[in-house]
């Protein structure tokens, strides 16, 4: 990867927009962060210089560094304007693309940066456009040596290498997992900005061309190691957590099988098999959850019905996700729990007519999920892309983050950052 000609290392793209904000900030705090041994020339990027300058003012006055604004480049650029972006990311080491939702505007950056030789990081929780992304640039940013990572903010780093980090604290094979999120929120409850919702709309909208797809993929199975991860009903009772649970909807598992299938293909590691799941305490909350579900799921179906869930994000989704987004207290007041249960073989016991006999648990707590814990994840995914060349796959390509990070440091930069990974317990049966 080209790191020395070019004038910026990192360029946020789409730094006016909501969560880009939040990244810019978290970009502007790692430049000066104690363990930094090297200058971190940067920009940022957008239609519009005056709404940049405002991102870079609000940053320099959160951060007490009124200096900031002249220290950081700015670029104009367009998502429609394909020459624009060439431009921007030949300034560019690594791209930290923020604008979605991607399957409207993902691809034309993946395409500028593949063929400006710029790595590519996003935030995308979009399985479609994420794996489509896979089977039309991988070979194409191989060839170029360019590392294009999808998911890299909370969808789907903590559930992603959570599976690898669990897998390595096991002593002996892995072969299930199950994970449960838990968001804690403050007195003021909690808030999501509606790009996040728009995103699921479309996303939902659109089930069978994503079916079509992997369809046409025509994978050949990974295998399944040890007894077959039982479903659970769509809500089940946790005993361990005290707590009702659902199915988490987001990319996380379609991530974490395809770093499963990359680590199985590539690196001949035995592969995990995965569900996810999302607590939602008790049976008022659980009531609530299904109401909003079959709402959800009714009108997404039809033309009319994703108008009207666009236009009143906080009316169908009972008051989760807003126009504003959350307000400063809510995000300060709010962090994630996502808990792991594995089960797999020690050494010298395999699955051969053999029930699993160890088993493990382990965790990933951090900050409020979308605007603090999001921007800490990506900017240290770039980072590490910057830092940790020797430890990436040999050639690029279009990767999850566990493919691309399962050898690096990045747990580590995340553990010093306040996403923290630990075992809970590990025991023989």
């Amino acid at each position: 990867m080209e790191t020395q000609p070019r004038p910026f290392q990192l360029v946020v793209l789409g730094a006016s927009g909501f969560t880009g904000q939040f990244v810019t900030e978290e970009v502007a705090r790692e430049q000066v962060s104690p363990g930094r041994s090297s200058h971190l020339p940067w920009a940022v990027a957008g239609r519009c210089r005056e709404k940049l300058q405002r991102v870079l003012e609000r940053a320099a006055l959160r951060l007490g560094r009124p200096t900031l604004p002249s220290e950081v480049g700015t670029i104009i650029c367009d998502i429609t304007n394909p020459a624009s972006l060439d431009e921007m990311a030949k300034q560019a080491a690594v791209v930290l693309n923020c604008v979605g939702p991607y399957r409207f505007y993902g691809e034309p950056v993946v395409k500028a940066c593949i063929e400006n030789g710029t790595s590519c990081i996003d935030i995308c929780g979009e399985p479609q456009f994420l794996e489509l992304m896979y089977w039309k640039y991988h070979e194409k940013a191989a060839e170029k040596g360019v590392y294009i990572v999808g998911s890299s903010g909370f969808d789907s780093i903590p559930a992603d290498l959570g599976v690898i980090y669990t897998r390595n604290k096991m002593n002996g094979t892995l072969t299930a997992v199950e994970s449960f999120l838990t968001v804690h929120s403050g007195p003021e409850g909690m808030c999501i900005h509606d790009g996040t919702w728009k995103s699921a709309i479309y996303g939902f909208g659109d089930q069978s061309n994503l079916k079509k797809l992997r369809n046409e993929s025509n994978l050949k199975p990974v295998p399944i190691v040890g007894p077959k991860l039982k479903r659970r009903w769509p809500i089940s009772y946790c005993r361990e957590l005290n707590s009702y649970s659902i199915p988490f909807m987001g990319a996380d598992v379609s991530v974490v099988r395809r770093t499963q299938r990359y680590l199985h293909e590539n690196l001949e590691e035995s592969p995990v098999q995965y569900a996810a799941y999302v607590t939602v305490g008790g049976i008022t909350s659980v009531i609530k959850l299904m109401f909003a579900g079959l709402f959800f799921l009714f009108f997404v179906k039809f033309g009319i019905g994703r108008q009207l869930l666009i236009k009143f994000p906080w009316l169908f989704s009972f008051g989760y996700f807003s126009k504003q987004g959350p307000t400063q207290k809510q995000i300060d007041a709010s962090s994630f729990t996502m808990t792991f249960f594995g089960q797999g073989y020690s050494q010298g016991f395999g699955p051969d007519k053999n029930k699993p006999n160890i088993r493990i648990c382990t965790q990933v707590k951090g900050p409020e999920a979308g605007y603090v814990a999001t921007p800490i994840a990506m900017v240290q995914a770039a980072l590490t892309l910057l830092s940790d060349a020797s430890d990436l796959p040999k050639a690029g390509g279009v990767f999850t983050p566990g493919a691309a990070f399962s050898r690096t440091k990045l747990i580590d930069r995340l553990n010093q950052r306040g996403i923290e990974f630990s075992v809970i317990s590990s025991s023989e049966v």
